[in-house]
């Protein structure tokens, strides 16, 4: 019994320290022109960067990138965050992305996932997932959903990050 208590805990010990260290995975997505774009040339080392997974049909999704869109351009110069929007519309929803965006005047990177590549290897089954990679490309917060004030909790963790 003690044997297995120990050896519990020392696993639990390191899948806690694999999930801080936890990077952005070897993925493509493309922009809503068609060019192929690596995630991690989305998120340049030394760059602070969001990653909000989001579809046109997904109502707390839009509501999210709503929400920061009166505070991004702060938080873009305040912090130094680029904010990249990543669309998990599939083939019958995807020509919307581009015009829903533009209607929408979010001044994120848009970028598409139909294949889900990114989407499963960050494993996302449902929209909206937030995500903050520090400077040095690792995920150092991820927010499942979406509510009324998150963007108040996302601002806080990338005021803590710029600090770093």
């Amino acid at each position: 019994m003690k044997k297995n208590i120990v050896v519990l805990s020392c696993l639990f010990a390191v899948f806690s320290l694999a999930a801080q260290n936890k990077t952005l995975p070897a993925a493509n997505v493309k922009t809503p022109e068609g060019q192929t774009i690596a995630v991690k040339d989305l998120a340049p080392e030394g760059q602070l960067t969001v990653f909000s997974f989001w579809a046109t049909w997904c109502k707390p999704c839009i509501a999210e990138l709503d929400a920061i869109k009166d505070l991004y351009p702060e938080w873009k110069e305040k912090y130094g965050v680029e904010f990249v929007a990543v669309s998990v519309d599939d083939a019958r929803t995807l020509a919307r992305v581009k015009t829903f965006a533009t209607n929408k005047a979010w001044e994120y990177t848009i970028v598409t996932d139909a294949s889900k590549e990114f989407q499963t290897a960050m494993n996302v089954s449902n929209p909206p997932l937030t995500i903050l990679v520090n400077e040095k490309g690792e995920i150092i917060f991820e927010h499942l959903g979406y509510t009324s004030g998150n963007e108040i909790e996302l601002e806080e963790k990338i005021k803590e990050a710029a600090k770093k």
